[in-house]
């Protein structure tokens, strides 16, 4: 029978951890808290709960808690990780395990939207997250339909390709983009998720600018023939468009305005080029 550790990064969490702690603990091996430097009774609660805590002084990011998890449960055959604030179902953890269990998958991720737009989902969280959710696709080369979802669950082989370099949020791409480029089998699998609970402090749109800065600096390296290449094609198109409102607005001999155009253009077929050719070496080197 495989071994499974339950992970909840937790930051001020007390209202809602005991609860997550007692119901994970009916899936799990060992349920392991990382009071990512709270200022409550989160590590208390956690304690009386029977959870191990492993505990940061200060608070480090979702992305070091993480680590920390992973670290300590890195001798378990499967890791669930769940958020602490009580978003997520605890007794879904089974669906998320089964596929690692029977060998169809080693990524197990928990979508909100894998049979279409959840309702509850509020509007301005449902367009950040499509926008997410497209840039961690191309990035990654696959199709997830939750990009940013916290209720995972990883088998042992994929432990070693994780190197948890976003300190914040954007961990939850980083994941699914490692996974994809070592080849690992990832699965989706319908969750719920509720939102009347106290979620995250951190302003929605600079967390999301935040992990769509991070996505982009991925798809740089990954898939420059994206980066490189739309980037360049709007830019070109905004080029062309200068160049011809120019001709035909007779601001033609205005040799400023026409170099503007010029140089717009030329600078889009640059970086198409730059997309092609740095997308030719990356796969030529491997």
């Amino acid at each position: 029978m495989s071994t499974v550790a339950v992970l909840l990064p937790a930051y001020n969490e007390e209202v809602a951890i005991a609860s997550m702690i007692l119901l994970s603990s009916q899936y799990a091996t060992e349920v392991i808290v990382i009071d990512d430097g709270s200022t409550d009774r989160t590590k208390q609660i956690s304690e009386l709960a029977g959870a191990t805590v492993l505990s940061h002084k200060t608070n480090k990011g979702k992305g070091v808690a993480l680590k920390t998890g992973f670290d300590y449960a890195k001798d378990f055959d499967i890791i669930v990780t769940i958020d602490a604030d009580g978003q997520h179902n605890p007794s879904e953890i089974p669906l998320l395990i089964e596929p690692i269990a029977n060998d169809e998958a080693d990524l197990v991720n928990g979508s909100r939207y894998i049979n279409g737009h959840e309702t509850s989902t509020p509007k301005y969280r449902r367009i950040g997250q499509t926008v997410l959710d497209t840039a961690t696709n191309i990035a990654a080369g696959v199709i997830i339909t939750d990009s940013q979802s916290g209720f995972r669950a990883f088998s042992s082989k994929c432990f070693k390709y994780f190197n948890f370099n976003p300190e914040g949020f954007g961990i939850e791409s980083d994941m699914l983009i490692e996974a994809a480029n070592n080849n690992l089998r990832i699965l989706e699998v319908e969750i719920t998720v509720r939102y009347d609970v106290n979620t995250t402090t951190a302003n929605p749109v600079i967390q999301g600018v935040s992990v769509l800065l991070r996505i982009l600096e991925l798809m740089r390296f990954n898939r420059p023939i994206y980066f490189y290449g739309l980037s360049g094609m709007v830019i070109l198109f905004f080029g062309i468009l200068i160049y011809l409102t120019i001709n035909t607005t007779g601001l033609s001999n205005n040799i400023y305005l026409s170099a503007i155009g010029i140089f717009v253009i030329l600078l889009g077929i640059t970086l198409i080029l730059s997309g092609v050719l740095t997308d030719s070496f990356n796969k030529f080197k491997y």
